[in-house]
Formats: structure tokens, C-alpha cells, sequence
């Protein structure tokens, strides 16, 4: 009988996501809102799966006995050798190797005009301001490092030089690579330098602005705002753009619209809200009073899908009361505040029969107290970071931490179960170049995944990606401080925090990673999904893009 009513509660909760999502508005979260010289630095840090197929089935691979873990394709995936790695980030091309030309482009950057002055005459323009102006026409330094017949270290010039003279045979990616290196050096170099550094780096994004495009392929796109981003970063204007673009803001039905068309053509906020609410439910399968804390609680459609399969729980369903976090960016998507949320989901509770209560917190989770939680005696708690913690300022930032201080806070409330979905990518505290070269890898991904799913000529889908992941991606490269609000971590680096809180990692059952894989079904093969110490790993082809973790 207990085999029976285990098969019975593992159906229920599976049953969740086969019912209709139609009726589910999204919520842009901070979207996939990802190296240094050594790019293998970047790569140790990251996970890497060895890959195999399997239809249908879930097996720990022996292969790999330090870590064993499960991968899981979509059916439809075809089989790949065991040696090749899922979602380990490709190899970071270096600017200088393979070069060759790229492919013309009628369309240029989104917020800046297309230059009418050729690429050659710019070329030859910068070299001569660096030379006449900067150095002076009687510079001794040749262009093979001599200085009167004795070899020295290569000037700035001498450098710039070279990297500008291969600047018409270089790919998108080695330029926006070359031209990041430049702005790097930048930050760190004497005034005079720094003059020389910022015309070379001008006339890269020069060259640059006729290699972007908001209409092309995946990497011209994404080149187009990471242009944005590098020429912010120069003019030391990086804050003034993005509280700019913020200002810019659409119209809330508008912004829903856009966040609509990533909800349907992609699967990371479906991987975020299925997965948290599979824990969730079979965390709290015989509990009869539910406090759920929702730290992004945006339209709460999350919560729908939650309170019709709970009502059908064997015996009647549980009295539900939820506490929704807000921000100003939730606010305005929705059009009005909290109490939208909260009317919405008692309508949706009340046709299901299920007790329900709503408590809405108008504040962010970086002002979170205690008080603000109204946490009760005799409730069982389970707590949702959905995509939003990599948003709270850690001790890189502040010396108030918010980051680690609100997982403390959480941890003394006793939580039967926290949920945890994140970014899988490493843009908090690395130098500002490696900081960049994750960003190229991790929103590579992402724009070759929306650009397998949408027309590239679509405007939603270019309205889509300029209002929910531009702006992001200018935040990583162009801001620094208290301004850059993007700061992802790798799960190891999660894993770590929270361990350092007092939480202890709770396994994930087979039913979460079903749930995805069923899901994937609607969407391209080559997306993949593997579980990893104690993670469920979201990735793109070779790249993990987002983990799923539980926790008490």
C-alpha cells in the first residue's frame, strides 16, 4: 500500500506540468542576468559533464566516480560520444589566432548610428592621431621593439599598432575580444597611456559598429550591445547609460509582451518555476499549513500551477499563504503594485477551493527584516530565490553583505525546504576581461538558443531581447560598484554560501528532473539538462546556462 500511495503522491506532483501554461504570464527576471589572459582559469571553475544518451532512462554515469551525477537529453537528442562535454564554456578564441574575414552587415548598433567614414580611413585616421599626437614624430621605438638597436618591452603604441594593422582580417568575436583587452588596460595605465588605449579602442569599435547587427546572426546581436557596453565603459559613463536605459523603460503591457515572447520561445523561467515547484510540493506533502516566501514575485504566475495541483491532494488541500518580495522593475512590468498579485492568485485559490492568504512585501530583498516575513508559528515554510539573489551586493561590494546576511536570516527562520535557481556563470568578482569573456560566452548561448526558436527578422523578439537582456549585459561590462547589479556565481560558489549559513544540500527526487525533461520537449534538442552535485544543470548544447538546487 505505501509502494501505491508513493506512486500515487510521485503522479500527482509530475501531473503538475502537464496542465496548460497558456494562461501563465512571465516575468522578465533578471535574464541570464554571463577570461582572464588564462582562459583556463575560467574553464576549471565551470562544470563539465561528460556526455551519453540515454532514451528515457536515468543512470549515474560510472565513468566519472569522483562526482557522480545523471545527464538527461530531450528524446528527440541525438546520441553523442561519451568523451565530449555538455556544457563545459567553449575554449575563449585568443583576437590574434585564425583570423579571417567576417561577413558584411546592413544593420547597425541599436543605440548608436553607423559610421559613414570607411574602415580603412579610420584605421589609418587612429594611427595617426597615435602617432603625431600622443607620441610625437620623432618616437625612436620601431615596430619590432628596438629602441637604437637594443630590444625592449613593445610600447602601447607598438602594440595598439599591431592589433589595429590585423583589425580588417579579425572575426567579431577576436575584435570584441581585442577591443576589451584595450579597455582593460585602460583602467590600470598612466594618463598618457590611457590616451593612446582609448583612441586604439575607438577605432576598434569603429570597425566593430559594421560588424553588429540587432536583425543577424547570434554573436552580431549580441556584439551590437556589448559595443554598447564597451564604449559606456570608456567614456566612464557606464552608471549614466544604464539608469538611462531604465528611464526608457516600456510600457508595463508592452514589457509583458516582450517577456511573453522569451517565456514561450525559451525554458529558462519555465526551468526555474517547475523545478522550485516540484521540491516545493513534495517537500510539504503532508503538511497542512503552507507559508511560502517568494523572494521575486513578479505577476506570482508561478503560484498558479502550484494551487491547482496542490487542490487535488488526497484528503483536501492545505491552507496556503504566501509572502511575495517586490522590487520597482516588478511594480512596473505589472502596472500597479502588490495588491494585483494578491487578488489575482485568490481568485485562482478560491475557484480550486484551497484556503489561501496572501501577504505582499513592497520592498527589495537587499532591505529584507525579519518583521517584513510575518513568518508564523505552526506554518511549514518553504523559500524561493528565484533568479534573484545574484541581484544582492556580497562583501565585494559592501561590508554589509546582503548577500550572505539575508541567507542567515532565512536560515534562522527554520525553512522546511529553500529553493535555489541561478545563473550558472561567474561575472561577480573576476577582473573586468574576464568578466567580459564570460559575458561573450554565457549570452552566446543564450542568443543562438532564442535565435533557434525565433525568425531573426522578428520585432518582438529584437523588442524581446533590447528590454529584458540588453540592458543586463550592458550592466555586467559597463558598470562597476553598487551600479553593477549582475553578479552571477557558479554553483560551487552558491554551494559555499549556503553551506556557510547552516544550510545542508537536500537531493533532488527523479520527479524534478522528469518535470524538465518533459518540458524540453517543447523546445530544441540541443538544449540539455544534467544533474551534478546535487544541482539540476540547464545548459545550451556545451554551455550550462542555469542551476536548480534545494536546500534546509
Amino acid at each position: 500500500m505505501q509502494e501505491s500511495q508513493e506512486s500515487q503522491t510521485s503522479s500527482s506532483v509530475h501531473s503538475f506540468y502537464h496542465q496548460t501554461m497558456q494562461h501563465i504570464e512571465p516575468y522578465c527576471l533578471s535574464t541570464f542576468e554571463v577570461l582572464n589572459d588564462d582562459s583556463t582559469h575560467i574553464r576549471r571553475q565551470a562544470t563539465e559533464f561528460p556526455l551519453r544518451t540515454y532514451a528515457e532512462q536515468f543512470f549515474t554515469l560510472e565513468s566519472t566516480p569522483a562526482s557522480e551525477y545523471a545527464v538527461y537529453n530531450s528524446p528527440s537528442t541525438p546520441g553523442v560520444s561519451s568523451n565530449m562535454s555538455p556544457f563545459s564554456p567553449q575554449y575563449f578564441q585568443s583576437y590574434a589566432s585564425d583570423l579571417h574575414h567576417a561577413s558584411d552587415n546592413p544593420c547597425g548598433s541599436p543605440m548608436s548610428g553607423s559610421s559613414g567614414v570607411d574602415d580603412e580611413n579610420k584605421l589609418m585616421h587612429a594611427l595617426w592621431v597615435l602617432r603625431n599626437e600622443l607620441l610625437g614624430p620623432e618616437c625612436d621605438s620601431d615596430s619590432n621593439g628596438s629602441l637604437n638597436g637594443i630590444v625592449t618591452q613593445a610600447s602601447p603604441f607598438t602594440r595598439y599598432n599591431r592589433i589595429l594593422e590585423m583589425a580588417p582580417h579579425m572575426d567579431l568575436k577576436q575584435l570584441l575580444v581585442a577591443c576589451a583587452k584595450i579597455v582593460s588596460e585602460a583602467d590600470t595605465i598612466s594618463l598618457s597611456e590611457r590616451r593612446v588605449a582609448v583612441s586604439a579602442a575607438e577605432a576598434l569599435m569603429d570597425i566593430i559598429e559594421k560588424r553588429v547587427s540587432i536583425c543577424g546572426e547570434p554573436l552580431e546581436r549580441l556584439g551590437a550591445y556589448m559595443l554598447e557596453g564597451l564604449r559606456a565603459r570608456i567614456l566612464s559613463s557606464g552608471s549614466i547609460i544604464h539608469k538611462k536605459l531604465k528611464c526608457k523603460e516600456p510600457t508595463s503591457s508592452e514589457l509583458m509582451s516582450y517577456m511573453h515572447v522569451l517565456y514561450q520561445i525559451c525554458p529558462y523561467y519555465k526551468f526555474a518555476y517547475m523545478s522550485a515547484n516540484v521540491v516545493i510540493a513534495e517537500a510539504m506533502e503532508n503538511e497542512n499549513r503552507i507559508h511560502i516566501i517568494d523572494f521575486q514575485i513578479a505577476q506570482g504566475s508561478q503560484w498558479v500551477t502550484f494551487i491547482q495541483a496542490i487542490s487535488h491532494r488526497p484528503g483536501g488541500p492545505p491552507y496556503i499563504r504566501i509572502t511575495g518580495v517586490d522590487d520597482s522593475q516588478s511594480a512596473h512590468a505589472r502596472g500597479g503594485g502588490l495588491q494585483i498579485v494578491g487578488h489575482r492568485l485568490a481568485q485562482v485559490a478560491e475557484s480550486c477551493g484551497v484556503p489561501f492568504e496572501f501577504h505582499g512585501a513592497a520592498i527589495s530583498g537587499c532591505e529584507v527584516q525579519l518583521e517584513n516575513l510575518q513568518v508564523r508559528h505552526g506554518e511549514a515554510l518553504a523559500v524561493n530565490f528565484p533568479y534573484i539573489l545574484h541581484h544582492m551586493p556580497d562583501e565585494s561590494v559592501s561590508t554589509t553583505n546582503h548577500r550572505d546576511r539575508l541567507l542567515r536570516l532565512v536560515k534562522s527562520l527554520s525553512p522546511k525546504i529553500v529553493t535555489l535557481v541561478e545563473q550558472e556563470s561567474n561575472t561577480n568578482t573576476g577582473t573586468f576581461f574576464q568578466r567580459f569573456g564570460e559575458t561573450l560566452d554565457y549570452y552566446t548561448a543564450m542568443f543562438e538558443s532564442i535565435d533557434a526558436a525565433c525568425p531573426r527578422d522578428d520585432k518582438q523578439r529584437i523588442n524581446a531581447e533590447e528590454h529584458c537582456v540588453a540592458r543586463d549585459v550592458v550592466n555586467i561590462i559597463a558598470c562597476e560598484g553598487n551600479d553593477r547589479e549582475e553578479r552571477h556565481e557558479l554553483f560551487g560558489k552558491w554551494r559555499l554560501r549556503f553551506t556557510m549559513a547552516g544550510f545542508s544540500p537536500v537531493p533532488l527526487s527523479p520527479s524534478v528532473s522528469y518535470t524538465i525533461s518533459d518540458m524540453l520537449k517543447e523546445h530544441s534538442p540541443n538544449y540539455r539538462v544534467a544533474e551534478s552535485s546535487g544541482a539540476l544543470y540547464l545548459g545550451w548544447k556545451h554551455r550550462a546556462l542555469a542551476t536548480s538546487s534545494a536546500w534546509r
